[in-house]
């Protein structure tokens, strides 16, 4: 989802995006390739990156063949969720990447992943409101304190600064989005929809043996 266009493509785009037939990287490249890469986080493995937002409805869709497709991540592969924020204003998705990486500190991403996107498009949760958000999250049985307090601190705030960053390395402008190995990146835009966007991430990681 394109930020400065969202509402008006969000029809069409939802349309496209749920079937795999439909070609709409027909003419294009199915990716792009980053020059200079990206430095990655990862050593000896190829790091394929989902860039995402909780409030985007593509990411909600796509995020079913993600679980499938990690059942069979390959050895050498290591996958990483980077929530995406575009700017310091942008305060809403800020929260959301708050409450992702809040989540990643008390070992809850795993299970709860699926239900932050609930929260966020069924019930309209604001993810700066603390008070909803701590609501939601004792609904979960989480450890409120535990929880709360990841929420709230430096170390959450400093994950979401450097997943800004990294969607500005990375020239993300749309969700979702792939990259892999630093190199590449490729989206259902490009690669004829969501299951074509993961066929294109299969090819591109054997790209991405051959450096």
């Amino acid at each position: 989802m394109n930020r400065r266009d969202a509402l008006q493509r969000l029809g069409a785009l939802a349309l496209f995006a749920g079937s795999p037939g439909l070609a709409l990287a027909q003419g294009k490249n199915r990716f792009i390739t980053l020059n200079p890469p990206v430095q990655t986080d990862v050593e000896d493995k190829i790091e394929v990156i989902e860039f995402f937002y909780y409030g985007c409805p593509h990411c909600r869709e796509f995020d079913p063949l993600i679980q499938e497709w990690l059942k069979n991540l390959p050895a050498d592969v290591v996958f990483t969720r980077v929530p995406v924020s575009w700017s310091n204003r942008d305060t809403r998705r800020q929260g959301e990447a708050r409450l992702y990486y809040a989540l990643q500190s008390v070992n809850r991403v795993d299970d709860l992943h699926e239900k932050v996107f609930t929260a966020i498009q069924d019930a309209r949760m604001n993810p700066v409101n603390e008070d909803e958000v701590r609501g939601w999250a004792k609904k979960q049985g989480l450890d409120i304190k535990a929880f709360m307090d990841a929420y709230k601190s430096f170390g959450v705030q400093t994950r979401v600064q450097r997943a800004m960053q990294l969607a500005k390395s990375y020239k993300i402008d749309a969700v979702p989005t792939l990259a892999v190995g630093g190199r590449f990146v490729t989206s259902a835009s490009q690669a004829g929809g969501h299951r074509g966007a993961l066929a294109e991430v299969d090819r591109l990681i054997g790209l991405a043996r051959r450096k």
